[in-house]
Order: C-alpha cells, then sequence, then structure tokens
C-alpha cells in the first residue's frame, strides 16, 4: 500500500519512482528544499541505520508511526520537521456549487489531473492535483489561498479531482495536516497512520 501511494504520488509531482532501500522506500527528489526522501511503513533497523550515516540535511527521514517513535529511533542532531497524516476513503465527493465569482477549471495530463478555482479578478483561489496508480488514487498538494479560505473551494477541488477515479472500489488517499484531519474526518475519511518527517539540523 505505501509503495503504490508513493509511486501515485511521485507521478502526481514528476519525480523518480520509489525504490526499496533500508527497509522502506528511497525517492530521488532533487529539489532545493531535499536531495531525498526515506518513507518508512514502520520503524526498522534499516531506518535507524540510515540515522546514524546521513550527517547533511536535506536527507529526509518520514515514518508512518508517531513523532516519538520516529524520533526515538534517530540519534542526537536530528530534528522533526513536520507532523501530518496519511489518510484514507472508499466514498465519493457530493459536490457543491461554486460561491459567486469563481470559475473551475479542470485539465488532465495523461494519469495526473489538477483542478483549478480563479475567481473573478483572475487570482489562483484553490488547486490540487490527483494521480491514478496502481490499485490507488491520491490526492495532492491540495491548498486555499488564506483569503479564500471558509469557502467551500477545496471541497470543489477535491470533488472535481474526484471524478476523474476510474473506480469507486479503489481506495483514496492523502496526507493531512492536523487542520486538514479534522475537515476530512467530517467528511468520510480516516486516519491510517501519523505521518512524521525529520532531518538533520541545518547549519
Amino acid at each position: 500500500m505505501l509503495q503504490a501511494w508513493l509511486t501515485a504520488r511521485s507521478v502526481a509531482r514528476g519525480l523518480p519512482a520509489p525504490v526499496p532501500d533500508h527497509g522502506g522506500f528511497r525517492v530521488d527528489t532533487n529539489s532545493e528544499a531535499e536531495v531525498k526522501r526515506w518513507v518508512f511503513p514502520r520503524v526498522s533497523e534499516g531506518l535507524a541505520e540510515l540515522g546514524r550515516t546521513i550527517d547533511a540535511p536535506r536527507h529526509l527521514l518520514k515514518l508512518c508511526g508517531s513523532a516519538d517513535e520516529l524520533m526515538a529511533a534517530l540519534p542526537d542532531g536530528w530534528q522533526l520537521l513536520s507532523l501530518a497524516y496519511v489518510m484514507t476513503a472508499t466514498r465519493g465527493w457530493i459536490g457543491r456549487p461554486l460561491p459567486a465569482g469563481y470559475t473551475l477549471e479542470v485539465s488532465r495530463n495523461g494519469p495526473v489531473v489538477e483542478a483549478q478555482v480563479i475567481s473573478s479578478d483572475g487570482v489562483l483561489a484553490a488547486k490540487g492535483y490527483a494521480a491514478e496508480g496502481r490499485d490507488v488514487f491520491i490526492y495532492d498538494r491540495i491548498a486555499t489561498a488564506p483569503e479564500h479560505r471558509r469557502k467551500g473551494l477545496g471541497h470543489a477541488v477535491m470533488h472535481a479531482l474526484s471524478l476523474a477515479r476510474p473506480s469507486s472500489d479503489i481506495p483514496q488517499f492523502l496526507v493531512a495536516t492536523e487542520e486538514g484531519r479534522a475537515l476530512y474526518t467530517t467528511l468520510g475519511w480516516r486516519v491510517l497512520s501519523p505521518y512524521c518527517t525529520a532531518s538533520i539540523a541545518s547549519p
């Protein structure tokens, strides 16, 4: 399940496919924010070994587990960067009309779907992506500009993306922040696991 989700995420972001490494999966992102990341389904010796051998920032270790579990497996010098949640759902989204003054644009590039909500003055108010994978459908980078929140725009983006899901039997996945977790829970999503990230502190 983890590999399928990571593979679809790489498709959505145009990244290399994840490869098995140290008991988890490595993605060579090579971006300004990070060089590569390893994602582990649970604490393992491979995770601890990477913690002992990595000595540079921008090499991220991620765990489907609690922050306490992740930090306990790592030596001094590592810092917790974020806490999120892997969530899943099988139900679809109920469509809602957009508020006046907004339009929805949806485009597709192979297995990747992009939805954008544009305000009447031409500003990008909300957007998000989705991608098909092997037996999974994932949502990625769902965001609403602060000045356009609490208007249902994120819901409109999710509904538009969900229409691309090839079958209602395919499970849906996303990674949510603490705030997002509360919202998605009210919409029928459930938490599969906490999702934590650590990195060597920058000098």
